[in-house]
C-alpha cells in the first residue's frame, strides 16, 4: 500500500491493581511522629490520666463502702482564687462540698490537678490521692480515714 499506514496504536494495557504514586507534601516534609490509636494509652492527655486515676481510686474504694457511690467527684485545674471560709489552708488540694438538701444536691468532692500534681511525684501519685480521697470520704461516712485504706 501506498504510503498508508496501517499501523494502529492502542494506549497501554492497565494493570488490575492501582498503581501507587509516591507523593510529597508541599513543602517536601514528612509526617514527624507515628499514628496512634486512640486505644492506645499514649492518645490520652496527662488531663485524662489523672481523671482515669481518680476514677480507679475511687472504684477501689466503692468496692468495700458501697456507700460512697452516691458522693459527686469532680476534678478542675486549679482551686479558685479564694479559699472558702472554712478551709484553713491558704492552697488546697481537694473541697468536699456538702449536701444541700434544700437544693437537692449530694455530696460532693473536687479535686485540683494542677496542685496536687506539684506535691509529690508521678510514682506517688496514686497513694497520695488514695490517701486524699480517704480523707474527704471519711468525712461524709463520719469514719476513720485509716478505715477507708487498705
Amino acid at each position: 500500500m501506498d504510503g498508508i499506514d496501517l499501523s494502529v496504536s492502542f494506549p497501554p494495557a492497565r494493570s488490575p491493581y492501582p498503581v501507587l504514586r509516591r507523593h510529597r507534601d508541599r513543602h517536601g516534609r514528612k509526617q514527624m511522629s507515628t499514628r496512634l490509636l486512640p486505644t492506645l494509652p499514649a492518645w490520652q492527655t496527662r488531663r485524662e490520666q489523672f481523671d482515669q486515676l481518680v476514677k480507679n481510686t475511687v472504684a477501689r474504694i466503692a468496692q468495700t463502702y458501697p456507700e460512697i457511690s452516691s458522693i459527686e467527684y469532680g476534678v478542675e485545674e486549679v482551686p479558685p482564687s479564694t479559699p472558702a471560709p472554712w478551709e484553713e489552708h491558704d492552697i488546697s488540694l481537694a473541697r468536699l462540698f456538702p449536701r444541700d438538701r434544700i437544693r437537692g444536691l449530694n455530696d460532693r468532692i473536687v479535686l485540683y490537678r494542677q496542685p496536687i500534681l506539684h506535691r509529690c511525684d508521678p510514682e506517688e501519685l496514686p497513694d497520695f490521692l488514695a490517701l486524699l480521697l480517704a480523707e474527704r470520704i471519711s468525712h461524709v461516712l463520719k469514719l476513720d480515714p485509716e478505715d477507708l485504706l487498705f
